[in-house]
Order: C-alpha cells, then sequence, then structure tokens
C-alpha cells in the first residue's frame, strides 16, 4: 500500500474518541448498558483499555462525551461578557451553547436520551453535569451583582430559572425525536425567564430606579377630577 493510500485510509477512519463512542452506543443497543464492560467497548473499537481511559474517566463518561467541551465554551462565553451585556440575557445565551451541542447530532442526542431514562446511574450522572452548568450561570451572575441587595440570592435563582426552561424545551425536543424545532422551543422558554427578571423588575430597572433622587409630592383636595391632579403635577414638575 503506497504512503497516499495509507494517508487516505487514516483519514476515512473516525478519530479514535468517536470510534470510542459509537462502539459503546452499539453495544449498548445491543446488549444494554449495564451488561456491557469497558473491555467489550474497546474490543469493538479495535484499542486497548488505556486508550479508552485516555479519552473518558469512565463508562459514565462515553455517553456524555462533549459535555466538557461544552461547559468550558460555556465558561470562556461568559468571561468575554463586558459591562455593556445585560446579564439575564448573557446567561441565556450561554445556555443556548448547550442546545447548538445537543443539535449538532440529533440523533445520538435522541438515542441517548432514550438511554439515560432506562438507567438510573446514567440519571444521576446527567443531573451532575446539570448541576455544572448551573453553577457556572451562578457564577458569573453572582460576579454581577455583587453589592446589590440579595445579589447572590438573584443570581441563583435566575441560573436555576435558566437551566431549568433550557431543559424543559430540550426534553420536549427530545421526545420528538429531534425533529420539532429545538431553536424556537429554546427561544420560548428562555424568553419567559427574560421578561421575568431581566423587565421591570431586573438589573437595569434596579439601576434606572437608583438614578430617581427627587421625589414630587402634590397635595389635592379629595374628589378633585382626575385631569386637575395631573395639571397640578404637570405644573409642579414644570416649575422644576
Amino acid at each position: 500500500m503506497s504512503s497516499s493510500d495509507k494517508a487516505e485510509e487514516a483519514a476515512a477512519k473516525p478519530p479514535m474518541r468517536d470510534a470510542l463512542v459509537a462502539a459503546a452506543f452499539q453495544l449498548f443497543l445491543e446488549r444494554g448498558y449495564e451488561q456491557t464492560t469497558v473491555d467489550d467497548i474497546v474490543a469493538l473499537a479495535g484499542v486497548g483499555r488505556r486508550s479508552f481511559f485516555r479519552y473518558f474517566p469512565s463508562k459514565e463518561d462515553v455517553v456524555f462525551p462533549d459535555h466538557e467541551r461544552c461547559l468550558a465554551d460555556m465558561t470562556a462565553f461568559l468571561a468575554a461578557s463586558g459591562d455593556e451585556d445585560e446579564p439575564v440575557r448573557r446567561v441565556c445565551d450561554a445556555a443556548r451553547l448547550v442546545l447548538r451541542m445537543y443539535a449538532e447530532n440529533p440523533a445520538f442526542s435522541v438515542q441517548r436520551y432514550r438511554l439515560t431514562k432506562q438507567v438510573p446511574g446514567l440519571r444521576a450522572y446527567e443531573l451532575s453535569v446539570v448541576w455544572r452548568y448551573e453553577r457556572a450561570l451562578a457564577a458569573y451572575l453572582r460576579a454581577r451583582f455583587a453589592g446589590r441587595p440579595d445579589g447572590t440570592l438573584r443570581a441563583d435563582v435566575i441560573a436555576a430559572a435558566v437551566v431549568a426552561a433550557h431543559n424543559n424545551a430540550l426534553r420536549s425536543w427530545l421526545r420528538s425525536d429531534g425533529k420539532d424545532d429545538a431553536g424556537a422551543a429554546v427561544d420560548h422558554a428562555l424568553g419567559h425567564v427574560q421578561e421575568a427578571f431581566a423587565g421591570p423588575a431586573g438589573p437595569a430597572a434596579e439601576r434606572l430606579a437608583g438614578d430617581q433622587e427627587d421625589v414630587v409630592v402634590v397635595v389635592s383636595r379629595r374628589g378633585a377630577p382626575l385631569w386637575r391632579v395631573v395639571q397640578e403635577i404637570e405644573t409642579t414638575l414644570a416649575r422644576d
């Protein structure tokens, strides 16, 4: 075989990490998750045990191969934020990075969803992953809300709301076998979060309220018509 043929053959083979994931899921479907061992996976992939553990610390990790990368991308995205970025919108955009990871390979995501529902240990593992995403969002918000009344509480509540809204829409998409519009579902869900926390009661409004130093008091007789009260207010403001 010539060197060019060898190069083409190497290029045609999936990277070892992808080959391990593909082998694992093939066996999970054929035998079941609990009945499949790491030795079974490496035998099918044609590699050694050391190669497996170079990429995945455990069998559970092969089910969620991209979460570490996604968490790193989210953390970097939040770290690159500026003071001009509205905090709630920013964490909602960060959550969309997780959706993008799932949407890159709908068939695999649906397959993993079905497997995770069947295996309690994987559900527990998935919850730990979700908690790490939530903590990353909360850490960013805590820094942005530092010094505000209940800043830490607000940060934790918003982070939990973002994760809950995102996961609600994501599960709905997965239950549709990846056929529905995932982006539209997540946008709709996160819209509720932004409406609740970035609207009149949000940080921008808090800053605006903090800038209000003047209080206008108007005294009017009981029973005065509304137009008269409005006129008195306008007159008072005009004098200022």
